[in-house]
């Protein structure tokens, strides 16, 4: 077969091919080169979702005449001219692609004047043939219009979706755009008509675009974080654990400024939230990563979209302890309780879970520290429901009154009500003290350590050589986890002890998790999860069932008690363990003040 060297126009239309998959692919390239040229007013006009126009302004530096053909050349950029650049990106846009790909596959218009020019020029492309530069009338800044895109390429064209899915897809990403950069004011026009407006007056991480961009309940249950160490700084809104989504439609990161996706950051946020979120949920956040840019790879994706990361079990481990951290503090009553329309009616279920798995873990629910087992013991008389004494609420409570109030009666058996300085609470009495035996169990068994056992007979295990070639490299950890592995072969390990915790599960299933997880992700907490999941299930079996009537004094143990527990707000599966209805709330109810 022949070689021969490709047109400039089938380069570009391949080129095309990776870095622009949608019109919101092609909005995302032009703002990023207006911000990149110190746009502070950006005004995006629509028609058909981006498919029939695609005009974006700015109020930027401005393009001189004569720079304009080279500003649609392949691999021509202002922003980078040497490796050093390359390895410190901190523009957004430097791969010089993004407006000779979309030329290629529209009719492109590109007009501008700098700030300093009496006036402005432009620059006409039709399908990757460049015209001729010619004087135009034209405001300080750039204007790039893009029309019927892909209309030389029939077969990329009939990919696109209905105009209203790609205007949602400019929609998500001008969201996201908009909570990294409060002080750009953004316009947005579709079809002729005004569709959103991005007012530019806003701080980073301010409350008001948080609400504007993610709505009242995110802003209202986000919880604030800010962290640093090690080179590495963490900071944004998480949402409470009780605020949760069925998909990971509000996660938003960051790094160095740039939207991007990562597993890495993903897999770290995940592990955080194990704990404390409900089965099948995705927790919400947007969060700001910052790092030396010598320690980030922005150039691994052809629209970048995606960064490697030199260190990435640092940036990992660091992720994963500032959430976790951080949700910890989510005591109750030292935060917003999640608003009764957040969660389901209890269920039923919860009452009547399964007995723990003794025999396959070789424990008895009566292993649990004798402080925790004597806990709430239950009472084998019940105390009446109207006999609840008046006085349960000190009038000269020390300290004032705590955040959960004072116990005022029990309902059905089942809740607590106490009433506090804003109003009512009510709490999940089996699911609060089921997370306070769970969170007392994990500091005894953290006190103690990860016990490791022996076995009579070392246990070989057939592998990968890539998870033989882990295990032999990351020893050390596996040692702190409880596992005495040693390779004997090039695809065959031998197990010597494994975390005496665990000793009658599935420790091979386990092993094999852990080793795929440092493979990819540089450490792990899949021993800690297999623990936590039994600890779980005692303090579970442990916790007061429904129906067992407490005394008043009990109740408001109990109460004080979830104050001083981390994560006290759910329950070991994620439930919320309390609510709160304020005065003003109640007075609503009952039309007071009408």
């Amino acid at each position: 077969m022949t070689i021969r060297q490709l047109p400039d126009t089938l380069i570009n239309q391949i080129a095309a091919g990776e870095v622009v998959e949608r019109p919101a692919s092609v909005v995302k390239e032009l703002v990023e080169n207006a911000l990149d040229a110190g746009a502070r007013r950006i005004d995006i006009d629509l028609e058909e979702g981006g498919v029939r126009l695609i005009r974006i302004r700015d109020d930027g530096g401005g393009i001189a005449p004569e720079q304009l053909p080279l500003a649609v050349s392949r691999h021509a950029t202002s922003k980078i001219a040497s490796i050093d650049d390359l390895e410190s990106v901190a523009t957004l846009g430097f791969r010089g692609e993004a407006l000779p790909s979309v030329a290629s596959v529209s009719r492109f218009r590109l007009a501008s004047r700098p700030r300093e020019a009496t006036h402005g020029a432009e620059l006409r492309i039709d399908g990757g043939k460049l015209g001729e530069v010619v004087p135009q009338a034209h405001p300080h800044g750039t204007t790039v219009e893009v029309r019927d895109l892909f209309y030389n390429v029939p077969a990329r064209r009939k990919f696109l979706r209905a105009e209203r899915t790609e205007l949602s897809h400019i929609e998500e990403w001008l969201r996201s755009l908009a909570l990294a950069r409060p002080d750009v004011e953004l316009r947005v026009t579709h079809n002729g008509k005004p569709s959103r407006r991005w007012k530019g007056e806003g701080d980073l991480l301010s409350e008001v675009r948080l609400h504007e961009a993610l709505g009242e309940e995110f802003a209202r249950n986000a919880l604030r974080v800010d962290h640093a160490g090690a080179g590495l700084r963490l900071h944004g809104w998480i949402a409470q654990p009780a605020y949760n989504r069925a998909s990971t439609d509000q996660q938003y990161l960051y790094v160095n400024g740039r939207s991007v996706r990562d597993r890495n950051v993903a897999h770290a946020v995940r592990q955080a939230y194990s704990d404390v979120l409900f089965h099948g949920r995705h927790p919400a956040y947007v969060l700001f990563l910052e790092l030396d840019p010598r320690g980030v790879d922005v150039n691994v994706h052809p629209a970048k979209h995606e960064v490697r990361f030199r260190e990435s079990r640092l940036v990992h481990d660091f992720v994963y302890r500032s959430l976790h951290a951080a949700l910890a503090e989510t005591r109750a009553g030292a935060i917003a309780a999640p608003t009764p329309t957040m969660h389901a009616a209890t269920d039923a279920a919860r009452w009547s879970m399964p007995p723990p798995q003794q025999q396959a873990i070789g424990l008895r629910v009566g292993d649990a520290p004798a402080a925790y087992a004597a806990l709430y013991a239950p009472r084998d008389e019940a105390t009446p429901f109207d006999a609840v004494a008046p006085q349960s609420m000190p009038d000269d409570a020390p300290g004032g009154m705590p955040p959960l109030g004072y116990a005022v009666a029990q309902l059905h058996g089942i809740y607590i009500l106490a009433e506090n300085a804003d109003g009512l609470v009510v709490v999940d009495m089996h699911a609060a003290h089921e997370r306070i035996g769970y969170e007392k169990l994990k500091a005894a068994h953290d006190g103690a350590g990860l016990r490791t056992q022996p076995l009579l007979v070392p246990a070989g295990m057939a592998v990968s050589e890539r998870e033989a070639d882990v295990a032999e490299r990351e020893a050390d950890t596996l040692a702190q986890l409880g596992f005495e592995v040693q390779r004997s072969g090039p695809q065959s390990l031998l197990l010597r002890a494994v975390p005496a915790l665990l000793v009658h599960g599935d420790v091979e299933a386990l092993l094999r998790d852990v080793l795929a997880d440092l493979r990819e992700h540089g450490s792990t907490r899949r021993v800690a999860e297999t623990r936590d999941e039994l600890l779980a299930t005692m303090a579970c079996h442990g916790a007061v069932r429904a129906n067992r009537r407490l005394t008043l004094p009990e109740m408001n143990a109990l109460l004080r008690e979830m104050e001083a527990t981390e994560r006290s707000g759910q329950c070991n599966h994620g439930r919320p363990t309390w609510t709160r209805f304020s005065l003003a709330e109640m007075d609503r109810w009952f039309l007071r003040g009408r």
